[in-house]
């Protein structure tokens, strides 16, 4: 009875029949409980209600595109959010800066990738309730470099003071960075740390993710003062 409370559960959102049903059979076969929307309508309410640990979610969907979806949800819940998508949308428009999706995956994808990622997904999504529920309460966490502060028992980051609004995926990567100032990290080592990909993932999703938090805490995108662009290599936040 233990082992099935211990289950992870995940939301398959997909209107093709042949996709859910494949993806079914392998997530039960590794151990996870599944729910299953065939509409974006179906999607929102079945998460809200239900509270899955990860939702896998397409974008092409009747009734509410997944776009929509993953805001409605992304309001009320902080699970991983993994959008299944097309070869040619583009990853700005599905990682956008309003939707805070954690990460994509194409179709056709192969079973085995998609396992490792939401693996990856469920593992740092544990790691972070551990952290946030074993804070000590006499002192909190923060990590101060120049005007950014970052408030690690609250998930919280300020500007200048101003609390900024960010996604878990996006205070983790401020997080990461800010507690090595003035050090430059590859695409590669933040998608490892971060995203706890080993080898599968696509480096552009860091990318992707680093323009967003810039689109939130710099005044000047195209000439930032807090996270700097390392050409080549990586990025940085500026210490001084």
């Amino acid at each position: 009875m233990e082992e099935m409370e211990d289950k992870k559960t995940i939301l398959i959102v997909d209107d093709e029949k042949p996709i859910v049903d494949i993806l079914v059979y392998n997530l039960e076969k590794e151990g996870y409980n599944t729910l299953e929307a065939n509409d974006g309508v179906a999607a929102v309410e079945i998460a809200l209600n239900q509270k899955p640990d990860l939702i896998l979610l397409d974008i092409m969907l009747p009734k509410m595109d997944g776009l929509t979806v993953c805001k409605k949800i992304r309001g009320s819940l902080n699970v991983p959010i993994l959008m299944l998508t097309a070869k040619d949308e583009e990853i700005d428009k599905i990682l956008g800066l309003e939707l805070g999706a954690d990460d994509y995956i194409t179709k056709p994808f192969s079973v085995r990738e998609l396992m490792a990622r939401i693996k990856a997904n469920l593992r740092k999504s544990e790691i972070k309730d551990i952290d946030n529920n074993s804070s000590e309460d006499t002192k909190t966490k923060k990590i101060v470099v120049g005007s950014l502060e970052l408030d690690l028992d609250k998930f919280e980051a300020k500007v200048d003071g101003e609390v900024i609004d960010l996604t878990l995926r996006e205070f983790e990567v401020l997080k990461f960075l800010a507690s090595q100032a003035g050090q430059v990290i590859t695409r590669e080592v933040l998608l490892e740390k971060v995203w706890g990909y080993e080898y599968y993932g696509d480096i552009r999703t860091v990318d992707v993710t680093v323009r967003r938090i810039r689109g939130k805490i710099e005044k000047d995108t195209a000439n930032p003062k807090i996270l700097i662009t390392k050409r080549g290599v990586g990025y940085y936040i500026r210490n001084n």
